[in-house]
């Protein structure tokens, strides 16, 4: 063992030395995740959620204050525009109606003989046996009197529209979606008048009021074609087209929205008023186009020189409340990596990208079927930990 002791230190280095090019070695191997460029179809869309509604809801109320007397129909009932769906007691109208009649007989009477005696007064005048201030009060008492019945004539009027307003119909043919009242509820209409009925005019025919973000308007017009689905019917896509794009800003907590009117048909009377559509507005679809994975154009090597990282632009990243479904800019040139086949170390590519579903993005330029880019790099298991790198502004490198 004597022998062996001066040996010790030098075994021990050669170790050491053994254990530090095996590391050494073993942290320069690195593989990546790769993608291969296929074809396919790509449908752009802007995404946002919106309530269906009837094209024309009409909400009938009552002018008139009173107790509900009488109800002809309810929920889901079938109306044509004129028939009677509610009666509002008339007894007080009635007897408001006849207390007018009344006070318009009286000034009728009264007119009368203010006629008469203007008539007697301007007679007497004329054989020089009445004087002109007679003459005159005569004839302002007629027209005082004249004034009189106009005034209860006004009331009289008003009294019979009051106790007509007691009967309500219905201002159009539909079919009735809300009943607020029951009978004997008394309906007070002295600030603004009481809703009693809501009314569609055409179930099968409704639209949805969809809320899309101010970054997205922009793109959307008149007559694109939307897919939506609503939580009743999760497996089944509904079909319609886009009707307007309302100017009118929406600002809920300082997030602006425009309302886009969507038309839907309805045959089949599936979708109910104030169901919520999450919506799909088709922006661009492109059949057999070359694709790539979003991946790989957030990958960037951690040795990627800085003009590399300035050549790729910026990604619009989605937004939880909707918008457009793709993450990129279409027709941004962007650099990605391509690893031949064969290679150890990836090489950039410079591409010009199209439309993007927020999945894959199309390939205009760069590119060619069949090639491999990276999407994510993989270090050895034997080099350690490596620090991750942001996962918005590139690829994270897994231990």
């Amino acid at each position: 063992m004597k022998r062996f002791v001066p040996w010790l230190p030098v075994i021990v280095g050669l170790l050491v030395v053994a254990v530090v090019v095996r590391q050494c070695r073993n942290g320069g191997a690195t593989s990546y995740q790769t993608a291969t460029i296929t074809r396919g179809p790509i449908t752009q869309a802007v995404t946002a959620t919106g309530t269906l509604n009837p094209v024309v809801n009409v909400q009938v109320g009552s002018q008139v204050s009173g107790n509900i007397a009488k109800l002809f129909v309810d929920f889901n009932s079938q109306v044509k525009a004129g028939q009677v769906v509610a009666q509002i007691d008339p007894a007080l109208f009635q007897a408001t109606v006849t207390q007018a009649e009344g006070d318009l007989a009286n000034a009728q009477a009264t007119l009368e003989l203010a006629r008469v005696n203007a008539k007697r007064t301007q007679e007497l005048f004329a054989k020089k046996t009445s004087s002109q201030a007679d003459v005159d009060q005569a004839m302002a008492t007629l027209h005082q009197s004249e004034a009189t019945v106009k005034i209860k004539q006004g009331a009289l009027d008003k009294a019979r529209a009051d106790l007509e307003h007691c009967t309500i119909t219905s201002p159009i043919d539909g079919v009735v979606i809300s009943r607020s009242v029951d009978v004997g509820q008394t309906v007070a209409a002295s600030l603004q008048a009481p809703v009693i009925f809501a009314i569609a005019n055409d179930l099968t025919k409704m639209q949805i009021d969809a809320n899309v973000a101010e970054a997205d308007v922009g793109v959307v017009t008149i007559d694109q074609n939307v897919d939506f689905t609503v939580d009743a019917f999760p497996m089944q896509t509904f079909r319609g087209k886009v009707v307007q794009v309302r100017n009118a800003p929406i600002t809920v907590q300082n997030v602006v929205t425009y309302d886009t009117v969507i038309g839907v048909s309805n045959p089949d009377l599936k979708l109910k008023p104030g169901m919520t559509a999450n919506v799909s507005i088709v922006i661009a679809h492109k059949d057999e186009v070359l694709q790539i994975k979003n991946a790989a154009l957030r990958y960037r090597p951690p040795d990627a020189t800085p003009v590399e990282t300035r050549r790729t632009g910026t990604s619009r990243m989605g937004r939880p409340a909707g918008g457009r479904s793709g993450g990129v800019h279409e027709g941004a040139e962007r650099t990605v990596y391509v690893l031949p086949s064969g290679a150890s170390r990836p090489q950039p590519a410079q591409i010009k990208t199209g439309i993007s579903d927020g999945i894959v993005t199309e390939v205009v330029e760069g590119l060619k079927e069949s090639d491999r880019v990276v999407t994510a790099e993989l270090s050895s298991a034997m080099a350690g930990p490596s620090p991750a790198t942001n996962p918005f502004g590139g690829s994270r490198r897994f231990p």
